[in-house]
């Protein structure tokens, strides 16, 4: 399913769900940071999926986790929460009528094995250095994620 973005825009259409995601900010040991770049609007972002029903945030993470596998080929552990991220002003509009109101929640991930490979989600998965992500055409909503993740900080972010 095709997806586009609207982000602060006064002609973006109004929301009628919100879906909770979770998403993964991981750096590993050289400090890069896992990507993907995503099938459905062909922009670079951090690994990450809804929450189903039936689930609690703590199981959706560690579905997530396996999810992240799935997507990239690597395999992480969550290590700590970045924020949450829930902006009125970014609304996501799929080709079946919904229009979703952004709410994410971020953890950090450390990578414990596996191989980048791409999947059905992802035609492009790679490690990055933080100063090569303004490189990328990525989303502000991921983008702050990243900021925010790469921040040292003593608590969560939250919108």
């Amino acid at each position: 399913m095709s997806r586009v973005d609207y982000f602060h825009d006064p002609d973006a259409p109004e929301a009628n769900s919100i879906k909770v995601a979770v998403s993964a900010f991981v750096r590993n040991h050289e400090g890069r940071i896992l990507m993907i770049r995503r099938t459905d609007n062909d922009k670079y972002s951090i690994p990450g999926g809804g929450l189903e029903a039936g689930e609690t945030v703590t199981t959706a993470v560690v579905r997530e986790v396996r999810e992240v596998r799935e997507e990239t080929g690597v395999d992480v552990e969550v290590s700590g929460l970045v924020g949450i991220f829930s902006n009125p002003d970014h609304v996501i509009v799929y080709d079946d009528g919904e229009v979703r109101q952004e709410f994410s929640i971020c953890f950090s991930a450390d990578p414990v094995g596996g191989t980048l490979r791409t999947s059905s989600e992802s035609k492009e998965v790679l490690w990055i250095a933080p100063q090569d992500i303004p490189t990328l055409d990525i989303h502000p909503s991921i983008a702050l994620r990243i900021e925010r993740g790469l921040q040292q900080t003593d608590g969560p972010f939250f919108t």
